[in-house]
């Protein structure tokens, strides 16, 4: 096996999924996270279709399951908070649909994940990558603190806004395409009664402004749940730094909203998960150039309000690590065969995400939302073969068939 020395940047989903898998085929994965610590907050996120295959061969299933958030799927109601719409989970299938049965909170996840590779797999926290230089024979990389160091090959599984990405394939805004939306999310106590459902209230635009939702996701603690924002704001600037500022920025969206809008603003000050970004989709031509690849967000993020994102995440750090175990750590076959094996899966959710992703939250005109909660009531009844044309079967791209003698293969580390 050559090029076993492998620096992976970025210890979220992605990247913890990659390391396990490294280290399960031979490889010596090191991490390193900007985070000082495995990262707390975020929002709750999905498992559908071939990921959760990856999760049963990681042998993860019993603590998925006993993390997940449970719910009975998505309801959009009024300003009185009565349904005009539900969407239940049993309409698309375990994995489809806006609320996935394996749904769990993203700390969760990642809590799973890192547990599986904390005693075998080297760590560190608080550090980045500065510089990187390739050559023929590996890849020599500096970082903020301490001296650099000499890998063979180097992942960056550093999200959206990847150092990996920029340092290697250049200026970010080559990658990125703005979607003109923003979600914002934190979690909070309440009494509103949620009875297993998620709740979506949908403002619809006019003439001043563009369509918003604002909803509550149920949390697994009861009295518990996760306010989301979700709102299209063309050239709207912010700063990531401030995060003062960014719930300014909600507010101010949100500042006539009726339902139980208010109460939920009234504790946006004091939410210590909270999370705000843009919505926007990384499109990069190749994911690897020499001995530098990328995986997750940071080559191919479909977008926040995809709800496959976790899935792109933890199939394609089992493609890749697979492809690199089979060509006996060649990366110049294991790179093009990993490309080849999740172009279509990628290029299927981004195409998803980009016709149907925001499932309707965001509508321009009164008329527009009657269209969408007209559509909702009518999917209970339709044939399951139309149903699953959605998210499921686009979840469901990648066939793992010819990567189940790997997904039984144990190397002893030496």
């Amino acid at each position: 096996m050559e090029n076993r020395d492998i620096l992976v940047s970025g210890g979220g989903i992605a990247g913890t999924a990659l390391a396990y898998w490294l280290a399960q085929y031979g490889f010596r994965p090191a991490v390193v996270e900007r985070a000082p610590a495995p990262r707390t907050g975020g929002h709750a996120v999905d498992i559908r279709g071939t990921a959760r295959q990856v999760i049963e061969r990681m042998g993860l299933v019993a603590q998925v399951r006993r993390a997940r958030i449970g719910a009975r799927g998505m309801a959009f109601i009024n300003e009185k908070g009565k349904p005009v719409a539900r969407l239940g989970t049993d309409v698309f299938g375990p994995s489809g649909g806006p609320v996935a049965e394996w749904a769990l909170l993203r700390t969760d996840l990642a809590r799973i994940l890192y547990g599986t590779i904390r005693d075998d797999v080297e760590y560190a926290f608080g550090n980045a990558i500065t510089n990187v230089q390739q050559d023929e024979d590996g890849v020599t990389v500096a970082f903020e603190k301490g001296q650099s160091r000499r890998f063979d090959l180097l992942v960056g599984a550093d999200g959206v806004h990847s150092a990996v990405r920029r340092l290697s394939f250049g200026p970010e805004a080559r990658y990125i395409r703005d979607l003109d939306s923003f979600i914002a999310l934190f979690s909070l106590a309440t009494d509103v009664d949620l009875d297993g459902w998620q709740l979506m209230y949908t403002m619809p635009g006019g003439a001043d402004r563009p369509g918003r939702t604002a909803g509550l996701r149920p949390l697994a603690e009861p009295g518990t749940a996760l306010a989301g924002f979700f709102f299209r704001a063309p050239g709207l600037e912010f700063d990531w730094r401030d995060v003062a500022a960014q719930k300014r920025i909600v507010a101010r969206h949100f500042e006539d909203a009726g339902w139980e809008v208010p109460g939920f603003l009234s504790k946006i000050w004091d939410a210590p998960d909270f999370y705000f970004d843009r919505v926007e989709q990384v499109h990069v031509d190749t994911w690897s150039i020499d001995r530098t690849v990328l995986v997750g967000d940071s080559a191919f993020c479909a977008s926040p309000m995809s709800g496959i994102g976790t899935s792109l995440a933890l199939v394609g750090a089992y493609i890749l690590a697979g492809e690199l175990f089979k060509a006996g750590g060649d990366h110049r076959v294991a790179h093009a065969a990993y490309e080849s094996g999740m172009r279509e899966f990628v290029d299927r959710a981004q195409e998803f995400a980009r016709a149907s992703g925001d499932g309707g939250l965001m509508p321009d005109s009164h008329a527009q939302m009657w269209l969408r909660n007209q559509s909702v009531r009518a999917l209970p009844y339709l044939p399951r073969r139309i149903v699953g044309r959605g998210l499921e079967k686009v979840a469901d791209t990648v066939v793992l068939d010819s990567y189940t003698d790997l997904a039984h293969h144990r190397t002893i580390k030496p």
